[in-house]
């Protein structure tokens, strides 16, 4: 037989399932636990008490039984047993010859003849039920493939229940709620007043992303009401809470997707309720059968010499309450299972809408759950809505964002960004952020900071402290769809001069960009394919009144008509192409005053005509593409203004001579070509500052360079010249001078008469020697001399000590 405690332990469900079970399951598993009782109290009677008593019925009783008038009643014979000699007699004296071993015998045969199957089994169909009930309770607790879940959800809504991170971030949600109650009690009617809506200022619209839904909290002369910290959340309990962020997202994406946890408990519902139908049925036929007295007839007569024996059931009575008892429990077990189905059915139980906390806490981006996850929540719900309250904090994304600022805030102090600016090319203060959860609030606080780069920064947000950094001109957003506060763009707007922006997708560039009234350069790079052209929400440029720069690295197949919208204002305009072929230029005839135009890589074959329209163009890089003739050169005569022509890294193969119309041009780069040689018409060109023909395969430098009087920069390595003619050191004015990587074998005396010259290269040519006339060179020094070391060592001292003076000098005065 199983004791209380054996049985007991078929429920012993972990303590924290507890949550998961509702009051229906509690007090189903108590109803249990008394059925369990009743069943071992009812068999431990039946094995501890005589199981039934049974009498001969003597032949004479039989007969006056038959008499009429006689009583219905059984007479039973007075049973004498005669001391020490083992018979017994009847009431008249007669011996029934009958033993002691006899009677048990006959006992033993009546119970299982006359004795019905429900009185001797009864405890045991009790006990077999109410384990299965048990068993049935507690089925999804156990099957594989929802006990690890439900182990795992049960964990990790503990610890959600428990994190600082969740009490922190509810109280915070008081506090706002309280302070905008009180803003609202105090100054509603004042409100409006902050709010600017004059559409001069080029405010941006209702539609404007960056404009929160609580647009009065970021008005532009009102300061955002700062909520205090209600705790310190330390550095350990931070990640402790990122982790758990992680938690959830992995198990919500692992157990939403099916619903077995579901259909698992509806269908031990169903069979519970099954169950109790089928018990109630056959046992409340046969509740009349547990009677006291029975009628034997063992047919052992030539053993015995009786054929009809009286019998009585002596627990019959105990288990006709016991199983009333039993009965009873079994109806209101039977009633808890049918509101379970109820229940179960009556609202869908596979969605959870966390509408109520969204209304309740500042978390309005709580997603609704479906499936098992959403019918985990509504099984907790039956517990306490406190743990869904507090689990629905984890599954916020804004309240991961806070979380990650306080943490940001924690690692990114003042003094740890003090030391991380620098300063750039341009002599201003940089600050690079790179790869970090957020934005610290410390940065806004570097006021003398001019040039502020975020990248990889998914959810920079800009707030209203922004508006103190007053020496910030330049903010560059690198795969950083950064989001600004009303009052930080109403700043943005009047002080930014300078914009970078890489993307990957044009729905990367924040909408607010398109707004900054006041903006100088524009810097757009990422993937603005035809397919997108429409997007590059370029029809909104037209905001940008004072935009002069425009600069587009992508993969554009054609200009986009919107940049027309700024054409009147842009004096540069610069499209990088990777590569892919810029078809359609019509639009740049509308960009009058564009002075400086770059088409680098843009696979162009020819240079467009379209350019020939821009009257004020001064400089044109055509840079990298695939041009082989130019002989639309002529057409450049018309552009009075043009100084700067910059063919390079493309394919030409020869210089028309129709160039010398370009009369007031004053560099021409044609480097990384397929030159073969240098017409006389450049040398016309007696404006020409800057030529550089480097990296062609040009043999000979023409006479006709020292009528180039103005040249200061001239470029010829990675060519095949041999001979520097004489003519060369004519062009007194030569500053820069790049001659490496030919075949010249000589260096003239003469290179003493260009006193200007600051820059001599001579490495990778088949020369002895270096002429001592270097030294003449009176700017010349050793830094800007780039020649082989043993050439270097072979010059004179005293050339050699005019040439290091740009180095000993610093070194004296530093000692």
């Amino acid at each position: 037989m199983f004791t209380l405690a054996e049985v007991a332990s078929l429920n012993d469900i972990q303590p924290t399932y507890r949550i998961l079970k509702p009051w229906w399951d509690v007090f189903m598993d108590y109803l249990a636990v008394v059925m369990l009782m009743v069943a071992i109290f009812a068999g431990t009677m039946q094995l501890t008490k005589d199981q039934v008593v049974c009498l001969p019925v003597l032949q004479s009783t039989v007969n006056s039984k038959a008499q009429p008038g006689t009583s219905g009643k059984a007479e039973f014979t007075t049973v004498e047993t005669t001391t020490g000699q083992g018979e017994e007699k009847d009431s008249s004296g007669r011996k029934t010859n009958l033993d002691f071993q006899q009677y048990v015998f006959i006992n033993q045969m009546c119970y299982h003849l006359a004795l019905p199957w429900y009185s001797k089994y009864f405890p045991y169909l009790v006990l077999i039920h109410t384990i299965i009930l048990i068993v049935s309770s507690n089925f999804w607790f156990k099957y594989p493939k929802t006990c690890s879940k439900i182990e795992h959800f049960v964990s990790i809504l503990g610890k959600c229940f428990e994190s600082p991170w969740t009490t922190k971030a509810l109280s915070e949600t008081a506090c706002e709620d309280s302070e905008e109650n009180k803003q609202r009690l105090t100054g509603a009617q004042s409100l409006p007043k902050y709010v600017s809506t004059s559409s001069d200022e080029g405010s941006p619209s209702a539609s404007t992303p960056m404009i929160t839904k609580s647009g009065f909290k970021f008005s532009a002369d009102k300061p955002m009401i700062e909520v205090p910290s209600v705790t310190i959340l330390d550095k350990k309990d931070g990640e402790q809470a990122k982790a758990l962020f992680e938690k959830v997202r992995k198990f919500r994406a692992h157990v939403e997707d099916s619903d077995l946890i579901y259909k698992l408990y509806v269908g031990q519902t169903v069979i519970k309720t099954v169950k109790f139908i089928f018990i109630l049925c056959y046992t409340a036929n046969f509740v009349n059968t547990i009677s006291f007295e029975h009628i034997c007839n063992p047919k052992v007569e030539h053993l015995i010499g009786y054929t009809q024996f009286e019998c009585t059931h002596n627990m019959a009575y105990m288990l006709k309450k016991l199983l009333i008892s039993y009965i009873s429990l079994i109806c209101v077990y039977g009633f808890i299972c049918l509101y379970t189905l109820f229940w179960l059915f009556r609202i869908p139980l596979k969605e959870y809408s966390f509408e109520k906390v969204r209304e309740e806490s500042s978390f309005s981006d709580i997603p609704d759950v479906k499936n098992d996850f959403a019918f985990l929540l509504h099984m907790v719900d039956q517990y306490d809505q406190l743990y869904s309250k507090r689990f629905g904090v984890f599954l916020s994304e804004v309240s991961e964002n806070k979380l990650r600022e306080i943490s940001l805030n924690h690692e990114w102090t003042f003094e740890k960004l003090r030391q991380h600016v620098s300063r750039n090319a341009q002599d201003k203060q940089e600050l690079h952020l790179f790869m970090l959860s957020g934005v610290p609030d410390a940065v806004f606080d570097l006021t003398d900071l001019d040039v502020l780069k975020l990248e990889l920064i998914p959810e920079a947000k800009i707030p209203a402290k922004i508006s103190q950094m007053t020496n910030l001109q330049e903010l560059h957003l690198c795969h950083c769809p950064a989001k600004v506060e009303q009052t930080a763009f109403s700043f943005l707007r009047d002080h930014l001069r300078c914009l970078h922006v890489k993307f990957t997708d044009v729905a990367e560039i924040p909408a607010w960009v398109y707004l900054l009234k006041n903006l100088r350069e524009l810097y757009l790079i990422g993937n603005l394919n035809s397919e997108n052209n429409k997007m590059i929400g370029l029809e909104s440029l037209r905001e940008l009144r004072h935009l002069k720069i425009l600069h587009v690295k992508s993969n554009l197949t054609k200009i986009p008509p919107n940049i027309t919208d700024v054409a009147p204002h842009l004096t540069k305009l610069v499209i990088h192409n990777d590569g892919t072929k810029l078809v359609v230029l019509n639009s740049l005839k509308k960009m009058t005053n564009v002075a400086e135009l770059e088409l680098q890589n843009c696979e162009l074959e020819r240079i467009p005509h379209a350019i020939f329209s821009l009257s004020n163009l001064q400089e044109l890089d055509l840079k990298s593409n695939s041009i082989r003739t130019i002989e639309e050169i002529i057409s450049f005569q018309h552009l009075k203004r043009l100084t700067c022509l910059k063919l390079w890294h493309n394919k030409i193969v020869n210089i028309p001579s129709s160039i010398t119309h370009i009369k007031n041009l004053e560099s021409l780069y044609l480097s990384n070509n397929k030159l073969e040689s240098l017409p006389a018409a450049v040398f016309s060109l007696q404006k020409l500052r800057c030529l550089d023909v480097s990296y062609n395969s040009i043999a000979l430098i023409p006479v006709e360079i020292g009528l180039l009087q103005n040249l200061q920069h001239f470029h010829i390595t990675g060519n095949k010249v041999d001979i520097l003619p004489k003519q060369l050191f004519k062009c007194v004015k030569l500053r820069t001078l790049s001659l490496g990587q030919n075949c010249i074998t000589s260096i003239p005396d003469k290179v003493s008469q260009l006193l200007q010259l600051t820059h001599l290269e001579l490495k990778g040519n088949c020369l002895d020697r270096l002429p001592a006339t270097l030294g003449q060179c009176q700017l010349l020094r050793k830094s800007g001399l780039v020649v082989e070391d043993h050439l270097f060592d072979a010059l004179p001292s005293e050339v050699k000590e005019v040439l290091n003076q740009d180095t000993s000098i610093p070194f004296a005065n530093g000692i």
